[in-house]
């Protein structure tokens, strides 16, 4: 028998908004990547104006690292919920699901390549292959899995780095890479496609790959957890959870924005970047998502953030466009912005940039069944006539 891919009929809206709204906050953390040399300066030094300050200290708390989380729980959720399909029908799943995974390598390579060295699409193909492994495994042991994956490592990740604080003369240098970042604005501010690609290239083999190295203990958990709530359809049961979810979310806030805030409540230093880029991060993940889904419940609330819901509809057009845009507009092939505008500028450039892919996604989809890429994505899985 043949898999058959999600209908519109059988879709849930809730994961589409909480789709949408991830997608913002990626795009608002990317930003400062997309328009300056971010992988090679300290930001708590090279950042003076007050405006850019003020900017990268609300970005920091509220944003970076709090959005991927939602993201990769989606990602979790989804594939056990086509698991699941798959079972119910009695058709087969794991060679499906393989093409699926290795259609979505290959997007995240060609992004990675030749858009964006920033590209995530490559990680979550690798290590949705890893889900695979675990996906007959029960909720309550696949959420145990996941906290042991997550919590062990990021616990003897901060330990070390609490030692190098201790050690602070012996480890203490100018996280500031000049030379990089000159060449960066050059190659990215001035450079041909060919010097782009070339420098993007490398990029993306220093930072990409051993960001899905690292994935393994920070990425992978939180996917593994996705797919444990799937299974006991969290979000499908938002309405009759949602005084749990208030809970969680309410806790999930102050421990998060707690742990995020640190570095500028106490001091920038190695063991609080790391409680921050570990737990702050997640933790205000939990709360943002819990509350957003308890008011999803609400039809009021469905409805006027309906076209939210459409751009999370079309997530993977939605995502790479943001880099195809942003790199138009910053880059030397493009508008040649780089290392031109502020960090409140590009926040803002940001929130544009996002309405306009939320008018394109409900005009698309007025028309369409689904975003362009995901029709490519879908036509490689399942043939072209489930397209019709």
């Amino acid at each position: 028998m043949k898999l058959t891919p999600t209908t519109l009929t059988n879709r849930i809206e809730a994961l589409d908004l909480l789709r949408g709204f991830a997608l913002l906050g990626i795009l608002i953390a990317n930003m400062l990547l997309f328009h300056s040399p971010s992988f090679y300066i300290d930001p708590y030094q090279y950042f003076t104006e007050t405006g850019d300050l003020v900017a990268f200290k609300w970005i920091t708390i509220l944003v970076q690292g709090s959005f991927y989380p939602i993201f990769a729980f989606l990602f979790g959720y989804g594939l056990n919920m086509q698991y699941e399909k798959a079972i119910a029908r009695n058709q087969p799943f794991a060679k499906m699901m393989s093409k699926r995974l290795l259609i979505l390598l290959a997007f995240g390579l060609i992004h990675a390549l030749f858009i964006w060295s920033g590209d995530v699409l490559f990680s979550y193909a690798t290590l949705g292959f890893i889900l695979l492994l675990f996906i007959r495994i029960p909720a309550k042991w696949l959420t145990t899995i996941a906290v042991i994956l997550y919590t062990i490592p990021g616990i003897l990740l901060y330990l070390l780095m609490k030692l190098m604080s201790n050690l602070e003369d012996s480890f203490s240098e100018d996280l500031t890479n000049q030379p990089q970042i000159e060449k960066a604005l050059e190659v990215f501010g001035n450079g041909s496609f060919a010097e782009i690609f070339s420098f993007r290239a490398v990029e993306w083999l220093v930072f990409g790959l051993s960001s899905t190295f690292l994935g393994l203990f920070i990425v992978l958990p939180i996917i593994l957890f996705g797919a444990a709530m799937s299974k006991v359809k969290v979000i499908e049961r938002a309405h009759a959870l949602k005084g749990k979810l208030m809970i969680v979310g309410v806790i999930g806030l102050i421990i998060g924005l707690w742990i995020k805030a640190l570095p500028f409540i106490q001091s920038p230093s190695y063991e609080n970047f790391q409680l921050q880029a570990t737990f702050g991060g997640v933790f205000l993940a939990v709360g943002y998502a819990s509350i957003f889904l308890v008011l999803t419940t609400s039809e009021k609330f469905r409805s006027f953030f309906s076209p939210l819901g459409k751009a999370g509809r079309m997530s993977l057009t939605t995502y790479i466009m943001q880099s195809v845009i942003a790199t138009l507009i910053f880059y030397g092939y493009g508008f040649g912005l780089y290392g031109q505008v502020s960090l409140w500028t590009g926040t803002v450039m940001a929130f544009g940039i996002f309405v306009l892919q939320v008018i394109f996604a409900e005009i698309w989809l007025a028309k369409f069944k689904m975003g362009p890429i995901e029709k490519l994505w879908r036509i490689g899985t399942y043939g072209r006539k489930s397209t019709k």
